[in-house]
């Protein structure tokens, strides 16, 4: 995802954090990403993008990170 986009998907969902996936294979990687600097978290994740959660949908500036056809429906 570049980093134009990850900007407007983490506007869309509320957050980086909410990007974030916590039970992702890569615990090494979230570990570091949990403990930076918080002014470098953003460029660690896009660097490392296998911490995110799946899929990432856009729906104009309406987004959503993990599985949620609940939401997808109800999109017009």
């Amino acid at each position: 995802m570049s980093k134009g986009e990850f900007a407007k998907v983490r506007q869309a969902v509320g957050g980086l954090d909410k990007m974030i996936d916590q039970g992702c294979k890569d615990q090494d990687t979230l570990a570091l990403i949990r403990y930076i600097a918080e002014e470098d978290r953003e460029e660690k994740v896009l660097e490392n993008q296998q911490v995110l959660k799946t899929p990432v949908v856009r729906n104009g500036s309406k987004a959503t990170v993990g599985y949620q056809p609940e939401i997808w429906k109800i999109w017009d």
